[in-house]
């Protein structure tokens, strides 16, 4: 055998031996692992005594997913305390490795139904780039907030500070925020995201460009599964990320030296819907009572999740392994859930300050806060369907549809089925609002740019940053 043929074939076994074991790896990070799901009845629930016979359900036996992040617990609930049991169900909870394995989950029939972020119903609908096609629906919203955007200890020492400290001046923020990438080689100007075409990254393009700064030229995008996050920010995989609790706060009080949040999801824009509980059409098609008694278990998770006495109950259960398995070794055990469940937040920093704030807003399940825009009959697992619409415009924004479609509004009815919800919480005695379409006023946003949605392309043109053709999306 030949010097040459010899090393090429150790390179070709060293590369495909680091291969598996990264996969190895990253299996282990995202945890996909059917043991660590949470299984059978706990007591809880094995004493609650049903309201819906089982055997007047198309579909009794369901297999739900969810995801290792603090957005599990109105599902972690609804196992614990027995609602899925109250309404006739069975359900058996998968944990999922990432955002983009729960969404496929159920396209492809894997899941019945699961939690997806924020802007991957819509997308599935209008065929955005790198969104998965099919006739995805969700008739509630899990929960809204909950989430944050992290920077590593370089970002800091380069003088970006959480945005409250920049007292709404982005153009300020702007120039620190270019400033950084213009010092950087290409490999380190980097932002991590959970999910394409969806929410987290809209915010990411929103916050930069609304400081002034082209996205498209300053970082790229790429995907990271949320327990996947500190380990590749601590490793420089990336400078920046955005992901949902406890994966931020974990990044300042498990991991000091990693990094700082920056802003929480509600500065960018206050009250936006953070998880849909999705299904395929052809689910509720085919089991509509079934349906029903899902998302009535679901709601009442929520409104249980929704009691300030119940948060520290909460936190501690997602810490449990089966959940998010965020327990740190020493200390509170539930430090790192707490935070955005409580509303103790800290945004950390490395200058030895405190920089916690209560807050009755850090993950909203059910009531609607008194900070936020009140309207009659609202509550947080209503979905608007103009919130829908507002998803479509930072689609075509960033160029992953070519314009906001003709139809919008049909097919955001079709996606965003405010129409069962309004009937199956009726059965439970809940109203809602009867309108589909609210504007949202300037001051709820970072820019302090209204959302009306009887102007979608008014309000895309507006935005001196988009693009104008569509975009390639970077993969990890």
């Amino acid at each position: 055998m030949s010097d040459k043929f010899s090393n090429e074939w150790n390179r070709r076994e060293f590369l495909q031996g680091m291969g598996a074991a990264a996969a190895g790896m990253a299996l282990s990070g995202c945890a996909i692992s059917a043991d660590r799901s949470a299984k059978g009845l706990t007591e809880e629930a094995s004493a609650v005594k049903p309201i819906v016979d089982s055997r007047t359900l198309e579909k009794p036996n369901l297999t739900v997913g969810y995801v290792p992040v603090n957005d599990c617990a109105p599902f972690a609930i609804a196992w614990k305390k027995g609602f899925f049991r109250k309404y006739g169900l069975n359900v058996k909870l998968n944990r999922e490795a990432s955002w983009a394995t729960s969404r496929d989950g159920i396209i492809f029939g894997r899941l019945d139904a699961s939690p997806v972020v924020s802007g991957a119903v819509t997308n599935a609908r209008i065929g955005a780039e790198g969104a998965r096609h099919a006739p995805l629906c969700a008739a509630m919203t899990i929960h809204r907030h909950g989430n944050a955007m992290t920077m590593n200890k370089a970002m800091w020492d380069f003088g970006l500070r959480p945005w409250h400290e920049y007292n709404g001046n982005l153009e300020e923020f702007g120039k620190q925020f270019r400033a950084f990438f213009d010092s950087q080689p290409p490999e380190k100007r980097v932002w991590a995201v959970v999910l394409s075409s969806a929410i987290y990254e809209y915010f990411v393009r929103y916050v930069s460009a609304a400081a002034g700064v082209d996205p498209f030229k300053e970082f790229r995008v790429i995907i990271v599964p949320p327990p996947q996050m500190v380990t590749n920010i601590r490793i420089g995989a990336m400078q920046a990320y955005m992901v949902a609790e406890p994966w931020n706060t974990r990044a300042i009080q498990g991991n000091l030296g990693v990094g700082f949040t920056f802003v929480q999801g509600k500065e960018v824009w206050l009250g936006h819907p953070d998880r849909l509980l999705g299904v395929m059409q052809s689910f509720i098609e085919e089991n509509p009572k079934t349906y029903y008694s899902l998302v009535k278990a679901m709601v009442e998770a929520c409104q249980y999740c929704s009691k300030p006495e119940n948060r520290s109950e909460i936190s501690a259960l997602l810490t449990e392994r089966s959940f998010t398995g965020a327990k740190p070794k020493k200390g509170a055990i539930d430090k790192f859930t707490r935070p955005a469940i409580v509303g103790d937040y800290n945004y950390g920093g490395f200058d030895g300050t405190d920089r916690t704030i209560q807050s009755s807003d850090a993950t909203i399940f059910y009531d609607i806060p008194n900070n936020l825009p009140q309207i009659p009959g609202n509550h947080s697992t209503f979905m608007w369907q103009s919130h829908s619409l507002w998803l479509m415009t930072q689609a075509a924004r960033w160029g992953q549809i070519k314009e906001v479609p003709k139809n919008a509004e049909e097919l955001a009815k079709k996606a965003w089925r405010t129409d069962l919800y309004r009937k199956i919480v009726a059965e439970m005695g809940i109203d809602c609002p009867q309108e589909d379409y609210r504007v949202e006023p300037a001051e709820v946003f970072i820019d302090k740019k209204a959302f009306d949605p009887s102007d979608l392309v008014g309000y895309l043109k507006s935005f001196e940053i988009r693009a104008n053709r569509p975009q390639s999306f970077f993969q990890s």
